[in-house]
């Protein structure tokens, strides 16, 4: 009995520092903080975007169109996350009404519109726009384009129907590619 409460103290003590080396990795990553919450490079785009309480909409719409798995696997993707305050900007009642599962292909089409195939890094944008004389124009996984600019500074994206966002957050980067914090929603 005193050898298996010996191996029992033991695990429990090699358990702990496990969990203690995985925390201390954590803290030394060189995280941004999004809606509240540090986002860890080591984890991926849906582990990092269900603790921004800036994205619970967000998270919510990639729930409803079974997109969850997709955004978890390898990539790279880069990612253009609108926030709640973004998707309270469209008309009264249209998140709720993209979120019913009749509408599951149109939400899929807008959440696949503020995806991009690879990691793009702001500097990578900027210097497809610097190379594209002030505008870079680029494919998003549902196949329509983005086009990118900057003002000043700021990072912007412009969708199909002439709406700008602001990129407000540039580079958390994920395991598997990299979020972009935007103030307004996209449409193909």
């Amino acid at each position: 009995m005193k050898n298996a409460t010996g191996i029992i103290a033991m695990g429990l003590v090699a358990i702990s520092m496990t969990f203690s080396g995985i925390a201390n990795a954590q803290s030394k990553e060189k995280t941004v903080t999004v809606g509240g919450a540090p986002m860890y490079p080591s984890k991926n785009i849906v582990e990092n975007a269900v603790n921004s309480k800036d994205h619970t909409t967000l998270v919510a719409a990639v729930k409803a169109a079974d997109l969850v798995d997709v955004l978890s696997s390898k990539g790279p993707f880069t990612v253009f996350a609108p926030t709640n305050a973004a998707f309270d900007k469209l008309p009264a009642g249209t998140v709720g009404t993209l979120v019913k599962p009749e509408n599951k292909d149109q939400l899929t089409s807008i959440l696949t519109y503020h995806v991009l195939a690879g990691k793009f890094n702001a500097s990578d944008v900027m210097a497809a726009i610097k190379k594209g004389n002030g505008k870079a124009t680029m494919k998003t996984v549902q196949g329509g384009t983005l086009t990118f600019w900057m003002k000043g500074k700021e990072l912007y994206v412009t969708d199909n129907n002439k709406n700008n966002a602001k990129i407000t957050i540039a580079d958390v980067n994920q395991s598997n590619g990299v979020i972009h914090v935007i103030d307004t929603v996209l449409l193909p």
